[in-house]
């Protein structure tokens, strides 16, 4: 599904970038969209950089998204010291999913990470594995239109085991979450890359973390680590991934790649010599990203501060 951004790749010249701002104001702007405009531009960030299938949907053995339980719940379980439990049913079932959530419900569950007032853990905390503090960056507008095609999407019954909590959940704040964004400079690159990798968490999983507290003062630098005896609902073969430096640094990191190296390594899973990346970075989902929305991820990328371990 393309982006709303991506005719705007063609644009040349400074006439045409004043224009490029003016519209993309417009183009985001929740009061001013129609419905059907609303849903797609829900489903292009559900389906493409939020990538919320990469957790919500169940797979096939070999690892791929089942399409037809889109959402589902059980894509993947994780059981760490915090919590264990299966990413749960985000579809319009009224009985195992968000059904009879109102909008506001959902709302405050994907940007302040707690449950509604009614039904199953009432009122209680998602769990960490939730980046309800990278989520938080959605724009007023963007969260509408994620509400809106949840809302849009076949209902499909599937229940998923309720969490365990083993001890409270906290969800570490994210400075350029906290900070927001504002719709009217989403036509600067390198200001769009930087929400676009705040929605994909890309620092949740690229920065170091000690003792379950993440080092934002080193983003990109690298680090955290992903075993098969924690992750659940990857394919039998595979063995874990460890989430590698991305900084600018010209060794450490990927400072000597070219804009279509890391392009490839986003979408496709590819490094740089060649060797196949691993999960869980949901490239399949990155892969739908627009040729725009690419550009400025990179352009964001390149502006990292460059860092060695």
């Amino acid at each position: 599904m393309p982006s709303p951004f991506r005719w705007c790749a063609t644009l040349r010249g400074s006439g045409a970038a004043a224009l490029l701002g003016a519209l993309l104001v417009v183009a985001v702007d929740a009061g001013a969209q129609p419905t059907s405009a609303r849903v797609e531009r829900g489903r292009y960030l559900v389906e493409s950089i939020l990538a919320c299938g990469n957790c919500h949907t169940p797979k096939s053995p070999d690892g791929e998204p089942i399409a037809s339980r889109n959402l589902s719940g059980g894509g993947l379980a994780i059981s760490v010291p915090p919590f264990a439990g299966a990413a749960s049913n985000i579809t319009p079932d009224p009985e195992t999913g968000i059904g009879r959530w109102s909008d506001d419900d959902i709302k405050r569950a994907i940007v302040e990470g707690k449950r509604p007032s009614h039904g199953r853990l009432a009122n209680t905390e998602l769990a960490v594995v939730m980046a309800t503090s990278f989520f938080k960056a959605l724009t007023p507008a963007d969260l509408d239109a994620v509400v809106a095609y949840l809302r849009s999407i076949p209902p499909i019954r599937n229940e998923t085991a309720p969490p365990v909590y083993r001890m409270a959940q906290k969800h570490q704040p994210f400075p350029d979450a906290e900070a927001g964004f504002d719709d009217a400079r989403m036509g600067e690159p390198v200001y769009r890359g930087r929400y676009l990798a705040t929605l994909a968490h890309c620092m949740e999983c690229h920065s170091p973390q000690e003792k379950g507290v993440f080092d934002y003062g080193r983003l990109g630098a690298g680090g955290r680590v992903f075993s098969p005896e924690f992750v659940f609902g990857f394919p039998a073969s595979w063995t874990g991934a460890r989430a590698p430096n991305i900084t600018p640094h010209p060794t450490a990191g990927i400072g000597a790649w070219t804009d279509d190296e890391i392009k490839r390594a986003i979408t496709q899973g590819i490094a740089r010599g060649g060797r196949k990346l691993q999960p869980p970075m949901g490239f399949s989902y990155y892969a739908r990203l627009s040729p725009a929305d690419l550009d400025a991820l990179v352009a964001y990328l390149r502006t990292l501060r460059p860092l060695s371990p």
